[in-house]
């Protein structure tokens, strides 16, 4: 590869959720710097709700430049994840980075929160985030610099985060304490593991679609300022970076980006779920 080459040339990304939002916005970025994508979203058909399917997302990254293979399926079935990255294994030899993007909220109370969202929530947050970076890593230590990130947060014990959500807060921190965990289980492997969560809330139809939703989303930030942080931490060497768990704005402000205005949220952006 040339020095010129993009910082992603030729690397092969898995990403999961990613037919809209931080998924979407996290692939469309690779693309940019020259990885494969492949995309994997339940997302089959337009939601009445939500813009976007898997079809019309690599339809953006081919436009963009990039390769994609676009896989519909449910990250929360084995048979479905591996689909994914076998298609990742046969249409661009390898996969190289891994990124658990799928996530499921519900903020009820808990005498108020229907099991079944419970379930949800564990399955997607956990049981998802397990199955996908389960089927990546035999590929993963074929890579000259693989990566797993998870798009999840710091583990803030403050009373108010474990009470204000005990079920959201639980799934969430599961995912993160599942990167901490391999990053120690596979640090002779080489393998970087790292969560990577946004500073403020990022403006995706899950935000513009609550009832104030158009107030949160003039004080959101756009899901690329996301994605340029992910690409940051996935261009890194593997064994210099891992174990941690990142802010996108931090990320962005050790690479020297100074200016976050560009990325919108105005001048007093919300401050994201499990920060003080």
């Amino acid at each position: 590869m040339s020095d010129n080459a993009p910082a992603l040339a030729d690397r092969t990304l898995v990403v999961s959720g990613a037919s809209r939002g931080i998924g979407l916005a996290i692939a469309l970025g690779a693309a940019r710097h020259g990885a494969n994508v492949v995309l994997l979203a339940k997302t089959a058909e337009p939601h009445p709700k939500l813009k976007g399917t898997v079809f019309t997302a690599a339809e953006e990254i081919e436009a963009a430049g990039g390769k994609a293979a676009a896989v519909v399926g449910d990250v929360r079935k084995e048979e479905d994840v591996a689909r994914a990255v076998e298609i990742a294994v046969e249409r661009f030899g390898g996969v190289d980075i891994c990124v658990n993007n799928a996530s499921a909220i519900a903020t009820e109370p808990t005498d108020r929160l229907p099991a079944k969202k419970f379930d949800l929530m564990a399955d997607i947050n956990i049981r998802g985030t397990f199955l996908l970076t389960k089927a990546c890593l035999p590929h993963l230590r074929e890579s000259a610099n693989p990566h797993v990130l998870t798009i999840a947060p710091p583990i803030n014990l403050n009373p108010y985060w474990l009470g204000v959500h005990p079920e959201y807060t639980l799934s969430k921190y599961g995912m993160s304490l599942l990167s901490l965990g391999w990053a120690e289980e596979f640090k002779d492997a080489g393998i970087a593991f790292n969560c990577l969560w946004p500073q403020t809330y990022i403006a995706t139809a899950a935000v513009e679609n609550l009832a104030d939703g158009d107030e949160l989303a003039s004080r959101s930030r756009s899901p690329e300022i996301m994605a340029d942080a992910a690409i940051a931490i996935v261009s890194r060497p593997a064994r210099e970076i891992t174990a941690q768990c990142l802010i996108d704005a931090d990320v962005l402000t050790a690479a020297g980006v100074t200016d976050l205005s560009r990325y919108g949220g105005g001048a007093d952006p919300i401050l994201d779920l499990f920060l003080d």
